[in-house]
C-alpha cells in the first residue's frame, strides 16, 4: 500500500518584478504572507542570504524558511528576472491558492509549476 509522505509545488516563474525579487524586505513579506495563507507554521527565523556574485546569473537572494511541516525554499536571479521556488510539507495545502498568489505577488508575467504528491 503506498503512502503519501508529502506535497511539493515546484515553481518557476518568468519576468519578475525586479524590484520585489531584489528586496530582502518583500521576500520577507512573501514568506509571512504565503505562511499565513496556506496555514503553514514557521518554524525559526527565515534565512536570506544574498550571494553568488562572481557570476551575474547566480547574483541574488536565496530564501530558506523551515515549517513545522517541512520548507519553503527560492532562488532569485536579478539579471534573469526569475524566481524558484518550492513549498514541500508533509501536510495538505492549496497549491492552486499558494501557486496564484505567489505569481501575483512577485508579477511574474508567466510561471510553470508542478505539484507532486511524494
Amino acid at each position: 500500500m503506498k503512502k503519501t509522505y508529502g506535497y511539493e509545488l515546484v515553481m518557476d516563474l518568468y519576468e519578475c518584478d525586479k524590484s520585489i525579487i531584489s528586496s530582502k524586505k518583500k521576500l520577507q513579506e512573501y514568506s509571512d504572507r504565503l505562511c499565513k495563507l496556506i496555514k503553514m507554521e514557521k518554524y525559526g527565523k527565515i534565512l536570506l542570504p544574498y550571494f553568488g556574485e562572481n557570476k551575474a546569473y547566480t547574483k541574488g537572494y536565496s530564501l530558506i524558511q523551515l515549517i513545522e511541516t517541512s520548507s519553503i525554499t527560492g532562488h532569485f536571479s536579478e539579471l534573469w528576472r526569475t524566481a524558484y521556488i518550492n513549498i514541500f510539507s508533509c501536510k495538505t495545502y492549496n497549491h492552486v491558492v499558494a501557486k496564484k498568489f505567489t505569481k501575483d505577488f512577485f508579477k511574474a508575467r508567466r510561471i510553470k509549476a508542478r505539484f507532486l504528491i511524494r
